[in-house]
């Protein structure tokens, strides 16, 4: 079984992936540019990092494992053990260590761990299909130089700064004459359209009287208005606190979190059937990082559920 396989798979459809015991692979959107020292364009793409201080297993590779392997989730467990103690013992004795397609890793001149990801996948979903490729720059002043060449050789002259002096003025009389004409047009056709639009005006002023006289309101008790306050939570980021297979027990948790003087709510339940819980949920991916940190003080194991639009 390769786990580095089921990790990639799960890169593409979320921003946070936890190896449980060894680190955690984060993703972030980066948009299209353009190199402007080789005029290469680049699509829309995800840049992998890799954050060692996030081990605690929040349930996600692990309960991916156990569907796609169609095996226990203790079982799964247990494999994901056994692959980070490989990474570990890599990185003890040759110093490095590497996940196809993902990135490999290397301890430093000061024994620190460091990653460095591989740029030929792309994780971002709706960059499918696309790739990079090289643009030409316009040599506008190479081809007029050009141009100016070959009218000096024949009788036709191309470029704006060498035109007849006659043209113009041919030009000029002609714009005076249709000025004129239009001038003209325009008063006859501004008096067509002053005129229709005065009868126009007066018999929408005569069917609004009639309306009016035939209409009759009775408001004997008017109601007081009412002004409902109502938090509602929105935004595709929401903060994970868990996720349980009984949903009275995420009940429970919401209940507990709500006491805190947390947002929490349920959010539905995942393809796997377990019923998630969040703290909150927030419309930006800063403001959800933010709120990230501040739970993870009293649980390691929350983490970022970001949902496709």
């Amino acid at each position: 079984m390769n786990i580095t396989s089921h990790i990639q798979d799960l890169l593409y459809r979320y921003e946070c992936v936890v190896l449980p015991g060894f680190g955690a692979f984060l993703s972030q959107k980066q948009s299209a540019y353009i190199d402007n020292d080789s005029n290469e364009f680049y699509p829309p793409k995800k840049l992998i990092s890799f954050n060692r201080q996030l081990i605690k297993n929040d349930g996600l590779l692990v309960n991916y494992i156990a569907e796609v392997e169609a095996v226990k989730y203790n079982v799964a467990s247990n494999m994901i053990q056994e692959f980070v103690y490989d990474l570990e013992n890599s990185l003890q004795n040759e110093s490095k260590a590497e996940l196809a397609n993902i990135g490999k890793f290397y301890l430093d001149s000061e024994d620190k761990l460091q990653f460095e990801p591989f740029t030929q996948i792309n994780f971002l979903t709706q960059s499918f299909g696309l790739d990079s490729f090289k643009t030409t720059a316009v040599q506008r002043e190479v081809y007029k130089q050009q141009v100016e060449e070959l009218e000096e050789k024949a009788p036709l002259l191309f470029t704006p700064e060498k035109r007849s002096s006659k043209i113009l003025r041919y030009a000029a009389i002609g714009l005076i004459a249709i000025g004129i004409s239009s001038f003209a047009g325009l008063n006859i056709y501004s008096s067509q359209v002053s005129k229709h639009n005065i009868a126009e005006q007066q018999e929408a002023e005569s069917k609004l009287q009639e309306q009016i006289q035939q209409a009759t309101f009775v408001i004997d008790n008017p109601l007081p208005a009412v002004t409902f306050e109502v938090e509602k939570q929105s935004g595709n980021y929401h903060i994970v606190a868990g996720a349980f297979r009984v949903e009275e027990n995420a009940e429970k948790k919401v209940k507990e979190l709500r006491e805190e003087g947390h947002k929490a709510r349920l959010i539905g339940a995942n393809k796997y059937g377990l019923h998630q819980v969040v703290y909150s949920s927030h419309q930006t991916r800063r403001e959800a990082i933010n709120k990230l940190y501040e739970v993870k003080r009293s649980n390691e194991g929350a983490w970022l559920l970001v949902q496709e639009l």
